[in-house]
C-alpha cells in the first residue's frame, strides 16, 4: 500500500485515487518547526482550562488528554487555517466549498484511556459516496507503533457495518508518520488511537471539515465574535463559518444578500 506522499508534490489526481481505494492519506513535511513548537507549547495550558470544565461537570472520566475546540483568537488556530492546508484536497473531496466542523487535540500518554482509543468512525451515519465531512490529522510528535500511532482500517470507509474489536484490530493498518506530517481520511473509516507504552506524549490536532450546511459542533463565529469576523480574510470567514451561520431574528434575517447570515455558495 501507498498512501504516503510529500506535501509539496500533493497531486489531485493521486489523492482522488488513494482516498477512494484506502480511505485516507499521509502527507509529509506539511508544517514548519516554527509552527509546530508553538501548537505544541499551547496545548497543556488548553488542556488545564478544558479539564477543569470537564471535572466540574462530571465528564472527565475517558476524556484524558482530550482537547476540544481550539479556535480561540490568542491560540495557533487563525495562523493554521490561514495557511490553507490540503485545501485543494478538501473542496475535491466535498465537491465545493467548505467549513471547520471541529477542531481539538489529543496528548496521548502513557496509561492513558481516552473514548478516542474506541473503534469509532468521526460521522455517525454511513454516507457511502455522498461525502459530508473529511477528517484531519495533525502530527505533532513522531506518530509510532510504540506510542499510539493510529489504527486505520483500511477500506473500511466503503462498508456501513461495524468491524468488531477482534477482525479490526487484525486487520487495521497503523499511522506511522513523522513530525509535520497532515493525515487526511474519509469520516466513514473505522479508526481508533492507539495506546502509549512510551514515557513521552504523542500529540496530534484533530480536526474535521465539512459541507457548510451541516452545523458545527461549537458556533465559532458566534464564539469569536461577529464583528471580529469583519477583520478576517475571505478564506477564514468561509472556512471559520461565517459565510452560513443561522439568523435568530427577523432582524437578522431580512437582510439584502451581501450581509444575510447564510451565503450564496454554501451548498
Amino acid at each position: 500500500m501507498n498512501n504516503k506522499f510529500d506535501y509539496s508534490e500533493a497531486d489531485i489526481t493521486i489523492f482522488d485515487k488513494v482516498i477512494s481505494e484506502y480511505g485516507w492519506i499521509v502527507y509529509e513535511n506539511a508544517l514548519s518547526n516554527e509552527l509546530l513548537d508553538e501548537i505544541n507549547d499551547s496545548l497543556l495550558p488548553a488542556y488545564e482550562v478544558r479539564h477543569k470544565i470537564q471535572e466540574a461537570n462530571g465528564i472527565a472520566q475517558n476524556m484524558d488528554g482530550t482537547l476540544h475546540h481550539l479556535v480561540e483568537k490568542q491560540l495557533f488556530t487563525l495562523k493554521f487555517l490561514e495557511q490553507k492546508y490540503a485545501h485543494e484536497q478538501i473542496i475535491h473531496f466535498l465537491k465545493g466549498n467548505y467549513i471547520l466542523n471541529s477542531l481539538g487535540a489529543v496528548i496521548n500518554v502513557r496509561n492513558a484511556q481516552p473514548y478516542v482509543q474506541n473503534v469509532h468512525r468521526d460521522v455517525r451515519t454511513f454516507t457511502g459516496s455522498f461525502k459530508l465531512m473529511i477528517q484531519m490529522m495533525v502530527i505533532l510528535d513522531d506518530f509510532t507503533v510504540e506510542n499510539g500511532a493510529t489504527y486505520m482500517l483500511t477500506g473500511s470507509h466503503k462498508h456501513d457495518k461495524k468491524p468488531d474489536d477482534q477482525y479490526f484490530y487484525d486487520y487495521a493498518d497503523r499511522a506511522v508518520a513523522r513530525k509535520g506530517s497532515i493525515i487526511l481520511f474519509d469520516a466513514n473509516l473505522w479508526h481508533a488511537a492507539g495506546k502509549n507504552y512510551t514515557d513521552k506524549p504523542r500529540r496530534t490536532l484533530t480536526m474535521a471539515f465539512t459541507k457548510p450546511f451541516m452545523k458545527q459542533q461549537l458556533d465559532y463565529p458566534r464564539l469569536l465574535g461577529y464583528d471580529f469576523g469583519e477583520e478576517l480574510n475571505d478564506h477564514l470567514r468561509q472556512v471559520i463559518g461565517y459565510n452560513a451561520r443561522t439568523p435568530t431574528d427577523l432582524y437578522e434575517y431580512y437582510q439584502p444578500v451581501h450581509k444575510r447570515m447564510y451565503q450564496r455558495g454554501q451548498e
